[in-house]
């Protein structure tokens, strides 16, 4: 039993499950009143899942040995596409329950056809992923401000407000997605033949592809899942908000970047665990909050962000190098 406890927190995962438990008692001595009220863990409750939906995905791709910088703008476009059909449905029949379903078909489907045009451009065409995701990061920021010229898709049914801002039995729904979605990931990345070769690929491709791995196939699927992935996290945040914009989320692309490294996803890929990209969400969530409650200036949350990825990218850079030199 001892001997499994130091084993855990020897571990990345142990290490992060021991800071998000110190910034947590730090947070509530600082500020017990706002930390620890039933509003503000509320809020952590119904944000953390979008944010942890698309670290996940982002993860996925980092663990290929590539990076998704059309992440959050994949989210976006497909709730701006889906909302837009689901407001129209519902202006015209004023059936709530059918637009909603029709709504959320359409999010996910858009969502699933980004992600497969991203994983065809990257797997079949060869363009590196960062220069392949930049372009669409464009292009797809360029379709949903020409859709909504700069405003917002509304005039959604009450009934899709309930994905984002309700409760079953005073779990929130948003947070039981969350939990599917991580079942899920650790399914397929830890207990599946699919997850193994993710993680071979992201070692060194070329060796996969000896092993008989079908590299650009299981790189296309990659990309498909993690679209579908941003677009679930796009139908919370259009839930949450009641509308659907380009800029919304858009804080969470660098955000998404730094959970995955911060939980010991390898930025050159072949390395990453569920467990550790969701301790280190909650530590970006909860530090995110704590700046918030205390009056600081919320553009200092991406600034903080950057500095955590740099010194984090820094540390294990170092440690590699360390490792190579034993």
């Amino acid at each position: 039993m001892q001997s499994k406890i130091k084993k855990l927190f020897s571990s990345k995962e142990g290490i992060l499950l021991i800071i998000f438990i110190l910034i947590f008692i730090t947070m509530s001595l600082l500020s017990p009143n706002k930390f620890l009220s039933n509003y503000n863990i509320q809020s952590l409750a119904y944000q953390l899942p979008e944010f942890g939906i698309l670290s996940l995905s982002m993860m996925l791709i980092i663990m290929t040995g590539g990076i998704n910088l059309s992440l959050t703008f994949t989210a976006t476009l497909s709730m701006i596409v889906g909302g837009l059909a689901m407001s129209s449905y519902f202006t015209a029949t004023n059936m709530p329950f059918v637009s909603v379903v029709i709504g959320v078909f359409v999010m996910l489907a858009v969502s699933i056809v980004l992600g497969m045009f991203n994983g065809f451009i990257v797997s079949y065409i060869g363009v590196t992923p960062m220069i392949a995701t930049l372009g669409a990061a464009t292009l797809f920021e360029g379709i949903s401000l020409n859709i909504t010229k700069g405003g917002a898709i509304s005039g959604f049914p009450l009934m899709f407000l309930n994905i984002g801002n309700s409760a079953i039995f005073g779990i929130p729904v948003p947070m039981i997605i969350f939990i599917v979605v991580l079942i899920f990931m650790r399914i397929l990345l830890e207990k599946s033949k699919m997850g193994a070769a993710i993680i071979m690929i992201g070692c060194n491709p070329k060796v996969a592809e000896f092993s008989g791995i079908k590299v650009k196939k299981i790189l296309f699927q990659t990309y498909m899942i993690a679209g579908f992935l941003a677009g679930m996290a796009g139908i919370i945040m259009a839930s949450r908000y009641n509308s659907a914009k380009e800029s919304y989320g858009s804080s969470y692309l660098l955000q998404s970047v730094a959970a995955s490294v911060l939980g010991g996803t390898s930025i050159s890929g072949g390395e990453g665990k569920v467990l550790g990209t969701l301790l280190a969400t909650m530590i970006l969530q909860i530090i995110s909050s704590g700046l918030n409650i205390f009056g600081l200036n919320r553009y200092l949350t991406n600034v903080l962000m950057g500095f955590i990825l740099i010194l984090v990218l820094a540390i294990n850079y170092i440690a590699e190098q360390l490792k190579k030199k034993k």
